[in-house]
């Protein structure tokens, strides 16, 4: 796991990742955008799995563990803070995107705080509007056990000036997500997936949050799950 490298290994390893998604997959999705038109957009199953959060810049953001209700459209993400860096951010994230609402939770404190969500895409699914770039095979095209066969699908985000690239298996497993803006970018990069719900009881609101009133945004504020980690 990408947990048992030490801090500089580990922002060297995720940095060549990196490069290495960003560079094939823009060479992949440029030549063969145009010859997939009947590809529709998959949906994600349940999962529990390992979340690493970047920037282009090679910092980390956040590394943690996720878990992910797919047909409730729930998730809670809680950052290891085991494995700090200087850029990282401690978070507990607990997501309702049917409601439109979040919590930022803390667990020693017994506190937390709800707020309004502006912004509904998440880097664990694939929007309905989203277009098939492309088919593509990681590692080797030959030896069974030696690849990995992605589909990659992008868009841009409604009302804002973001845009994504998302590479999911062919079972709809979501492989990284690059997140991009004028001035902003991030990958998220998943790690470790099970396709279920291992303990539901993440994705629910702890006693002390209950009756919260939702916190007052501050005016330009956008809420979604990415702007957390800015």
């Amino acid at each position: 796991m990408c947990s048992w490298f030490p801090g500089y290994c580990h922002r060297c390893l995720i940095r060549k990742m990196f490069v290495v998604f960003l560079v094939l997959t823009c060479l992949t999705a440029i030549s063969s955008a145009d010859h997939h038109h009947h590809h529709q957009p998959c949906h994600s199953p349940n999962m529990t799995g390992l979340m690493n959060v970047i920037t282009t810049k090679g910092e980390t953001r956040a590394v943690g563990a996720f878990t992910y209700d797919s047909v409730g459209e729930k998730l809670r993400f809680t950052s290891n803070e085991s494995h700090p860096t200087d850029s990282s951010r401690g978070l507990d994230l607990l997501m309702f995107f049917k409601e439109d609402i979040f919590y930022e939770i803390d667990g020693k404190t017994q506190s937390c705080t709800k707020n309004k969500l502006h912004i509904s895409w998440h880097p664990l699914d694939i929007p309905n509007d989203a277009k098939f770039y492309t088919a593509m095979t990681m590692g080797s095209s030959s030896v069974e056990d030696e690849r990995l066969k992605i589909n990659v699908w992008g868009g841009d985000l409604p009302n804002t000036k973001a845009s994504y690239w998302t590479s999911a298996t062919m079972g709809c497993l979501p492989v990284s997500t690059f997140y991009f803006t004028d001035t902003t970018s991030f990958l998220f990069g998943l790690t470790d997936i099970e396709p279920e719900v291992k303990d539901p009881d993440l994705l629910t609101l702890p006693s002390f949050c209950h009756g919260k009133s939702v916190e007052d945004t501050p005016e330009g504020t956008v809420n979604s799950f990415v702007n957390e980690f800015m």
